[in-house]
């Protein structure tokens, strides 16, 4: 069973988890930032602007609900990656399985570690959606800002998503910026050196560029043993990373500009060591005062499969924008992404070399590739109404690499038989027209409608070596939808802002592999009804910024990895036929007094599942039909309606502190305080703490010392502070650890 867990679908996500604290380097004091800011009116005091919806504009006079954060508060808050991101800002859930991670908002995003099923949260670089399923841990370096919107997305931008979208915006080139820029290295614990820097090129008064650098290496974290207490000869872990980024900007006219940058990115993350979930508990079975003879660290392993973890890809952007007189605006924004992933792992996380079934490793190398474009036409904010016009398409292909792709290969009793291979290609296909009107009523009181219509597609063409048993999957499936969202924004004063929406979102179906029972039916989309109302305000003299807004999800559909319903020993994905509710409330505090800067962030949620049959195939098996729809319930088929959401905690908190001492002259330190909490969260719908579904709350404390004289810092800095071993992610039994306690000390030079 535990190798039919694994392989679902024509494509996979290896489950694995991985983690990196170098200390972020902040842009210098005058970045490049992101053109579209950098052409947009200067803020006024206390005003974040938020280019997400393509328009630059005010976070608090904008009827949704986001955080944006800045190069230098990603430095500050000790976020590398989008693993980190879940700490420093309220209502994201991330469990990172190395090659791929499970991206929750508000509980929506993604439940399956697969790449079958699409991400309801969509991650954008420079403009661009970013590979759907791989290549997920791409480090932040010489950005300009983060944007996190929350809620379904679709009418303002290219890819439609159920639970929200990220935007991770580099610094631009600057035409008559002089030769700016910074260097930065550090060094840390685990043997940890790494370096980062950036530089502005001015080329002629039309035309410039901009080069980014990063590069890191780090040694594990886990004391691996093999077989018998013997050395382990695998890779223990040990990271290599390093990465460039060429940006050009040409401005031959007042009216056009023209962006382009590409990315080479390569991550040789060592390998993902996992162990047994019972491992992690000190009395097994879990909640009883039985000792766990098996207890031991989780970092404390025993492998007998060597370990492989490399990701390598490219991604160029191309950003035309073209002002007519008037101020409309026609924008193009083209993306192109080609990389292959490797994994190799121990499937039972341990080093026993019986009974046969524990004895095996699983081995992939995947090609993927994605071509996306969208154009839009956007009116000028000046007049009363305005509108925003676009079209989107994304191509997408999974290639699983002969001879490699899903083998399992059994040392103790080699051939056929203890052998699944999966061969092949799957593409993906999403169309889509979408647009937005917005009619000022009042001064004060703006009305904005807006209509997405998307069609998708998904195929399979693969050949399947099931334990000696061939298979081949031909086969494809489509989905469309339309979906919308109407708000109502109201300025109630210069200083407090109202709004409501309601808003709906689309996640296309999917294709399920055949087990050898005929072609199994493909999986359903799965789509969101939201209604928000909200709260934005200063105080203070806008020293206080304010957010508060309240949600309600009505979430049909959920896709979700059971028991076959008609043969429960093979694992089928299938949509949840009951109505999900998640209902919340989150809000975010900013506040800064001379010297002095606070900040908090909090999501409160309540989930339930609607009605939903299911057989967990971990358990005792059974050979009786247990239908999603109607059951029947017994002891084995469990009726889940009225169970929590996966990965929606029902309580995420963030907070954090700095103050800045003058020393003289230009030279200021500052102690900054950064606090993360992630709740206790379900990683399966059947919540069994049994087996280890309960996945334990997360406290990450980062700190850090910055000593600034001029254009050089020094800084003294540690993640998770307190040194927390939690486990990070569940997957087919395996807990992977979170990283634990990391400190070094690292030196910027801005110029």
């Amino acid at each position: 069973m535990g190798i039919r867990n694994r392989l679902i679908g024509a494509s996979m996500v290896a489950i694995a988890w991985t983690g990196t604290a170098s200390a972020q380097t902040p842009p210098p004091a005058d970045p490049g930032a992101s053109t579209e800011q950098a052409e947009a009116p200067a803020p006024t005091q206390g005003e974040i602007i938020v280019t997400a919806r393509r328009r630059s504009e005010n976070l608090q006079r904008t009827p949704l609900s986001g955080s944006v954060l800045s190069g230098t508060d990603l430095a500050e808050k000790g976020i590398s990656n989008v693993d980190a991101l879940q700490f420093g800002t309220p209502s994201i859930v991330v469990n990172n399985f190395g090659q791929g991670i499970d991206f929750n908002v508000r509980g929506i995003g993604k439940g399956e570690h697969n790449t079958q099923t699409a991400t309801g949260v969509i991650t954008y670089r420079d403009g661009a959606p970013t590979f759907p399923g791989y290549f997920q841990l791409e480090p932040y370096y010489d950005v300009a800002n983060v944007q996190v919107l929350r809620g379904p997305q679709g009418t303002i931008v290219g890819q439609n998503a159920t639970g929200g979208a990220v935007f991770v915006n580099s610094n631009d080139p600057i035409i008559g910026g002089g030769n700016r820029g910074y260097v930065s290295a550090n060094v840390g614990n685990y043997s940890q050196a790494g370096f980062e820097g950036a530089v502005n090129l001015p080329v002629s008064d039309t035309f410039a560029a901009r080069v980014a650098v990063y590069g890191l290496r780090r040694d594990g974290f886990y004391d691996i043993t093999g077989p018998g207490g013997a050395p382990y000869t695998g890779n223990n872990g040990d990271q290599r990373h390093i990465a460039g980024r060429l940006s050009l900007l040409w401005k031959p006219s007042s009216q056009l500009t023209i962006l382009s940058k590409t990315d080479l990115v390569y991550l040789d993350m060592g390998g993902y060591p996992a162990t047994p979930f019972r491992d992690y508990y000190k009395n097994f079975p879990i909640g009883s005062s039985t000792p766990n003879p098996t207890y031991r660290d989780l970092y404390d392993i025993s492998l007998n499969s060597p370990q492989e973890a490399r990701d390598k890809f490219y991604r160029t952007i191309l950003r035309v924008n073209y002002e007519f007189a008037g101020g409309m605006q026609l924008r193009s924004v083209s993306g192109y992404s080609k990389g292959n992933t490797k994994y190799r792992a121990d499937l039972d996380g341990t080093a026993a070399l019986t009974p046969v079934t524990a004895d095996r490793t699983f081995f992939d190398s995947v090609d993927e590739r994605q071509f996306s474009q969208e154009v839009t036409l956007i009116s000028p904010d000046t007049s009363r109404f305005t509108y925003l016009i676009g079209a989107f398409g994304a191509w997408n292909k999974y290639d699983f690499k002969a001879p490699f792709q899903f083998v399992s290969d059994n040392s103790s009793a080699p051939g056929a038989a203890s052998e699944y291979r999966l061969q092949g290609i799957n593409p993906n296909r999403s169309l889509a027209a979408f647009g937005q009107i917005g009619f000022a009523l009042t001064p004060q009181l703006k009305v904005e409608l807006g209509g997405r219509y998307t069609a998708s597609r998904s195929r399979n063409d693969v050949d399947i070596l099931q334990f000696g048993v061939p298979l081949v999957a031909e086969q494809l499936t489509k989905s469309d939808d339309f979906s919308y969202k109407a708000s109502l924004g109201w300025e109630a004063s210069r200083d407090h802002y109202v709004y409501g929406f309601i808003a709906t979102g689309f996640k296309p179906g999917g294709l399920n592999v055949p087990v050898g029972l005929g072609t199994p039916a493909p999986f359903g989309p799965e789509t969101v009804t939201s209604y928000e109302l909200g709260w934005k305000g200063y105080f203070a003299n806008r020293r206080i910024r304010t957010t508060v807004a309240a949600f309600h999800n009505s979430y049909k559909d959920f896709q979700v990895i059971i028991g076959n319903p008609t043969l429960p020993v093979f694992g089928l994905e299938v949509n949840v036929p009951g109505t999900t509710k998640i209902t919340g409330i989150e809000g975010e505090i900013e506040a800064r007094f001379g010297a002095l800067s606070l900040g908090l962030g909090m999501n409160v949620l309540n989930s339930k599942i609607g009605r939903f049959f299911a057989l967990d195939q971990r358990g005792t098996l059974s050979l009786s039909p247990c239908l999603p729809e109607s059951g029947p319930e017994t002891t084995l088929c469990r009726n889940l309606q009225g169970n929590d959401q996966t990965y929606a905690p029902n309580f995420t908190f963030n907070a954090n502190a700095s103050y800045d001492f003058a020393l003289g002259g230009d030279t200021v330190l500052t102690p900054r305080v950064n606090f993360g909490h992630i709740g206790k969260q379900w990683a399966t719908l059947f919540q069994n703490p049994a087996r280890g579904d309960r996945i334990p709350e997360r406290n990450i404390v980062n700190a850090q010392v910055a000593l600034r004289s001029g254009t050089l810092t020094l800084t003294a800095y540690s993640t998770n502070l307190t040194d927390q071993h939690f486990p990070a992610a569940l997957n087919s039994g395996l807990y992977f650890a979170g990283s634990p306690r990391q400190y070094g000390l690292k030196v910027q030079k801005s110029f």
